[in-house]
């Protein structure tokens, strides 16, 4: 692909992604402002509890396969064929495993109302299988207007499912409708997109070589998980789901400019600098321009969000979520840590490079995740977030090394 036609694919994708991402923001914003007023932080918490759990089967299930996919550099129908039927048989294994440790999530959390929540979210874990292949071959193709019109489409219709069925006293359960709302809306138009055809039931050994790749990934993968979500696992166990319920909405707000910012680069980013791994100064070229359009995005957009926490969150959550702001505030140390160490993951994974990757978390993540323990032991909430963005920013420049 030329260098002109490649930049032209490249520009338009990070629009066309950008815009449909703005358009989830908006209408996840939308949710929030709504949702936070019908349900209670208890209500929020008691589905963080559960998310945290499942993320880990999710991450299973895909086993580092959506990163081996859209790096490879040819793939041909009969390997396609045979990791969908290996998605699928994953997803609908773990779905079962998942339903089956229901009462060990109630457990670990000493909270009884989690098992009926576990039971009806283990199908997601299926559903996903079935998505994961579909959505990996369009942003393989470079369909990124079709993604990212997808993004919003999904997003909307679970957005209503949610406040409807918020509206009608359905408390935590909106919360599980608006997930599987979503879920299924997406599996149903990427099949309808890439039209899959399973062919016989059959893995191809040419398939075995991706899941070395995927595996390495899925490695790091689990690892940046168990990093970005023990700290849920941590706050419920020690503090309940009302806690939980502040500290997960401060997140997710947390969360929305990284999404916007990175989600569109990301997405267009990582089959580019795939395709230019043998251009060396193209690569690098590409790379320098991610690094600075993140970095003049991120810096100033935290550092304005940190200044007008306080009555931010209380716009946009209401009365009763004063301590979401104050975590707010706190986590955008954590912003900019996170924005840049995107970019070392992209530069890991599009250079076939997963395996460095995975032996530099599995000594990185666990010095996070140790944080936590000492940061929630010093300073209760407050002093989990402090420690987690300290922290952050110090591996920054490890990583990158390495």
């Amino acid at each position: 692909m030329s260098t002109a036609n490649l930049a032209q694919k490249a520009s338009r994708g990070i629009l066309l992604t950008m815009g449909g991402l703005w358009g989830r923001a908006g209408l996840q914003m939308i949710s929030t402002i709504v949702l936070a007023r019908l349900l209670t932080p208890a209500d929020f918490g008691l589905i963080a509890m559960v998310g945290a759990v499942m993320g880990i089967a999710e991450l299973v299930r895909d086993f580092g396969m959506t990163g081996a996919i859209i790096q490879a550099q040819n793939l041909s129908e009969r390997v396609w064929r045979s990791l969908l039927w290996l998605s699928a048989a994953i997803g609908m294994v773990l779905s079962g495993i998942v339903a089956l440790c229901a009462p060990l999530i109630a457990a670990l959390y000493n909270e009884p109302r989690l098992v009926q929540i576990t039971l009806l979210m283990a199908p997601g874990v299926f559903l996903s299988g079935l998505v994961m292949p579909l959505q990996a071959r369009a942003t393989k193709e470079l369909r990124f207007g079709t993604l990212a019109s997808l993004d919003v489409s999904t997003m909307a219709f679970g957005v209503v499912v949610g406040i409807v069925t918020a509206f009608l006293g359905w408390g935590f359960w909106a919360l599980v409708a608006m997930a599987g709302a979503q879920f299924l809306v997406r599996l149903v138009v990427l099949w309808a997109i890439v039209r899959p055809r399973f062919g016989p039931p059959r893995i191809v050994k040419e398939t075995w070589p991706l899941l070395g790749t995927g595996g390495s990934i899925f490695g790091a993968e689990l690892l940046g998980y168990a990093e970005k979500n023990l700290d849920n696992v941590i706050i419920g166990a020690t503090l309940g789901p009302t806690a939980l319920g502040q500290y997960s909405r401060a997140y997710a707000l947390f969360l929305l400019p990284l999404q916007q910012m990175n989600g569109p680069l990301g997405r267009v980013a990582l089959p580019v600098l795939s395709t230019l791994r043998e251009e060396g100064e193209r690569y690098r070229r590409y790379i320098r321009s991610a690094a600075l359009v993140i970095g003049y995005l991120t810096l100033p957009t935290y550092a304005i969000a940190a200044g007008v926490a306080q009555p931010l969150v209380l716009l946009l959550l209401g009365p009763g979520w004063s301590t979401a702001a104050t975590i707010f505030t706190l986590l955008a140390i954590a912003g900019f840590a996170q924005a840049i160490g995107r970019l070392r993951t992209w530069i890991y994974i599009s250079l076939g490079h997963s395996h460095r990757q995975f032996v530099y978390d599995l000594v990185a993540r666990p010095l996070i995740i140790a944080g936590y323990v000492f940061g929630i032991w010093w300073g209760g909430l407050n002093g989990l977030v402090i420690t987690y963005g300290v922290m952050s920013l110090l591996l920054l420049v490890p990583g990158f090394a390495f």
